[in-house]
């Protein structure tokens, strides 16, 4: 009688599990595909130009430093840059190596908000992300303009900012704009969860918050940036590139302010983002610029690195995402 039981449990268990396996199946593959497609680094494995790799080991989501490109063990040239543009910087590198061969392979550079690159900058270098941590003393740093005009007067920067780019605000949403957004006034609607970046870390917050008061004064600043964040509709990002079309993909937002050349960056590879033009009267443009480090260990690559990111080479690379090259005739909001 108990080999019968015992038998019959076996029996059980094994149907148990095939019908959780048939259940299952598909979520387990379906969470694997998204593993491979929405989850950083999007480029998987192109903004690095490192030769020879080694072991590969990425797991979206798990192991991860989608912010952090190169080779950390004799760096010739260390850029720290706003993380607006990680999407371009493969193409420009490669652009930069092939008129500057020397430096093929021994280039390191992050892009992480330009608020913490600076906490970097005054850190010697030194970062730690999760249980890795690196020195890395920056040559060159580019951010919005007056950021690197306020850095090179406290002495952190040198020379002149080289500025280079502009850049304009949108509403980042997913694709087919399911939630009808059509404005920014529509980010006050109730029930309308909001991606946003955080003042506390990320420049851009400031011209968004500027963007808002364009297009509906204080009320709409306040309605957005206060009332709804302390409603719980609304979340703050601490690196909203990443953060903002990650949290729209996984369905966590339904819209959130970031600048242009990030939507059309997750469109052009594929990922199920649109946007939301702003119109130019209520947007608030940004003028990307860079500047040397002061104390720079290689000075004469920061030198040619400023120098080509101006470049009709680069303004070009950079158009692609929709930025515009910098005239200073035309006015342009930090």
């Amino acid at each position: 009688m108990r080999k019968v039981r015992t038998s019959a449990r076996r029996v059980s268990v094994a149907l148990i599990g095939a019908v959780l396996l048939a259940v299952a199946g598909p979520v387990l593959a379906q969470v694997a595909d998204s593993s491979r497609s929405i989850f950083p680094p999007w480029q998987h494995g192109d903004n690095s130009d490192v030769p020879d790799r080694g072991v590969g080991f990425t797991v979206p989501q798990i192991d991860d430093l989608a912010d952090f490109h190169g080779d950390l063990s004799d760096p010739k040239l260390v850029l720290y840059v706003g993380g607006n543009y990680f999407f371009a910087m493969a193409p420009l590198v490669q652009a930069f190596e092939a008129r500057h061969p020397e430096y093929k392979g021994r280039i390191f550079w992050e892009t992480i908000p330009p608020g913490v690159l600076v906490e970097q900058i005054k850190a010697g270098g030194r970062i730690t992300c999760v249980n890795m941590t690196w020195t890395a003393k920056a040559d060159v740093y580019l951010a919005g303009l007056q950021a690197v005009k306020r850095l090179i007067s406290q002495g952190l920067l040198t020379g002149s900012p080289v500025p280079y780019a502009t850049n304009a605000l949108t509403i980042m949403v997913r694709k087919g704009n399911p939630e009808r957004v059509a404005s920014l006034a529509d980010l006050a609607r109730p029930g309308l969860r909001l991606a946003l970046p955080n003042p506390q870390f990320e420049g851009v917050a400031r011209q968004v918050k500027a963007a808002l008061g364009k297009a509906g004064g204080e009320a709409l600043v306040r309605e957005v940036y206060t009332t709804k964040v302390a409603g719980g509709t609304a979340v703050l990002t601490r690196i909203h590139h990443r953060q903002t079309p990650l949290f729209l993909m996984q369905g966590v937002v339904d819209a959130g302010v970031t600048w242009q050349s990030e939507a059309m960056f997750q469109e052009q590879i594929g990922n199920p983002i649109s946007h939301v033009d702003i119109p130019d009267a209520q947007n608030s443009r940004a003028i990307y610029a860079g500047a040397g480090v002061a104390g720079a260990q290689h000075p004469q690559a920061a030198a040619a690195w400023l120098g080509f990111i101006r470049s009709a080479q680069a303004l070009s690379i950079f158009e692609r995402y929709g930025f515009k090259p910098y005239d200073p005739s035309t006015p342009a909001a930090e």
